[in-house]
This record gives C-alpha cells, sequence and structure tokens, in this order.
C-alpha cells in the first residue's frame, strides 16, 4: 500500500517530529502537513489520504470540528487525534465526533505507530484509560464532572476563559463574534451554575483543564 498521511498541527517541531516517527516505521510514506482545519480541507479535497493526524487545540476551527466534518464527507477515511490535552477531557468527544482514535502527545513513539497500524486495519485505536472513559459513558454513570454538561465549543470557550483569557482574545483566537462567544459564556455558567468569570477560572484550575 502507498501509504498517504495527512498531518494536521499548528506547530511545525510537531509535525516535524511526528513525520520522522512515521517514516521510521513505513520507510515509502507520503506525508503531508497543514498547520490549520481549513488548509487540510482544501488539501484532503485535492488529493487521497489514507490517514489523517490531527491535533484538537488550533487557530480557527478545532480537530473536533474536523473530524465531524470529515466523517461527514469522508466516512471512510480515519482519522487519529493527537492532542496534548489529557483523555478525561476530550477522547470521548473526539471518538463522538467520528475519529479513530485518540491519544496523547506524551504517548511514546511506539504506541502511536501501534495505533496507526490498528486504524489503517479498518478498527478502532481505543487506549485503557480511554476504554475506561466509554465504559463509564455508555453505562450512563451519573455525570462525574460538570464541565461533560458542556458542547464542544462551549468546553473549549470554558477553557479559554479559565486560561485568563478575554471575550475579544477568544474571538480572535476562535475566529466568531463576541456575541457569539459571550453567549457561549452565559450557557457555560447557566449549565455549570458559575457566577462569574472568576468562577469559571477557579474551576478550570481545580479541575486541571488547562
Amino acid at each position: 500500500m502507498n501509504l498517504r498521511v495527512l498531518l494536521i498541527d499548528d506547530h511545525a517541531v510537531v509535525r516535524k517530529g511526528l513525520m520522522q516517527i512515521i517514516k521510521d516505521e513505513f520507510i515509502d510514506a507520503e506525508i503531508i502537513e497543514a498547520d490549520s482545519a481549513e488548509e487540510a480541507l482544501k488539501i484532503i479535497r485535492h488529493g487521497k489520504f489514507n490517514l489523517i493526524i490531527s491535533d484538537i487545540s488550533m487557530s480557527g476551527r478545532s480537530g473536533i470540528d474536523l473530524v465531524k466534518q470529515l466523517s461527514e464527507e469522508y466516512p471512510t477515511l480515519p482519522v487519529l487525534i493527537l492532542s496534548m490535552h489529557q483523555e478525561n477531557q476530550y477522547a470521548v468527544r473526539a471518538l463522538k465526533a467520528g475519529a479513530s482514535g485518540y491519544l496523547t502527545k506524551d504517548s511514546v513513539s511506539y504506541e502511536l505507530i501501534k495505533a496507526v497500524k490498528q486504524v489503517l486495519s479498518g478498527r478502532r485505536y481505543i487506549s485503557d484509560v480511554v476504554g475506561e472513559l466509554l465504559a463509564g459513558n455508555f453505562l450512563n454513570k451519573k455525570t462525574e464532572f460538570q464541565y461533560q454538561l458542556l458542547s464542544d465549543r462551549e468546553f473549549e470557550v470554558l477553557k479559554l476563559i479559565g486560561s485568563g483569557k478575554s471575550v475579544s482574545e477568544i474571538s480572535n483566537e476562535l475566529s466568531l463574534s463576541v456575541n457569539t462567544i459571550s453567549t457561549y459564556r452565559l450557557r457555560i455558567m447557566e449549565k455549570m451554575k458559575l457566577q462569574t468569570n472568576a468562577d469559571i477560572i477557579r474551576y478550570v484550575i481545580e479541575h486541571e483543564l488547562v
């Protein structure tokens, strides 16, 4: 198989590192790079790929948004999420959106290769940690954390507010209007029964979401 992989990450150093890991195992692989979801979509629509490896947190559209769109337009194209965020924050969301697997960036190289081979074979890659999260979700256990009540975008805004960013800064980072971000902020507060930005920051810090 002539393996073609698209790496999506807004950090060039990360892309180069991933490229080397993949090349060490798949010598003849053709690896294309993209630094945003928007650029990735343009590339995918003009060429065939066997695998997409994408980050979650990027400027503009998030990796979760990209996964949702790709699962609609290219349902047989496997997408492996490789993120700095721990599994309890995004793994279940990513898999529900249509991802074929989820790894954290601190995973060792052989784990990444194992995941790549697994999703290329048509299966999903489920780590032990993600398996436990999915089991809890499947069994409809009582929601352990309030942030699990939030939509993907609301959760993203929660983390950004929690990191100390203003509504206007978040608006610029996510390429959304200030009014839209303010609406998300209100929804977050209603769902989580929080009153101020200080409450959000405290919650995010206490739950190690940043």
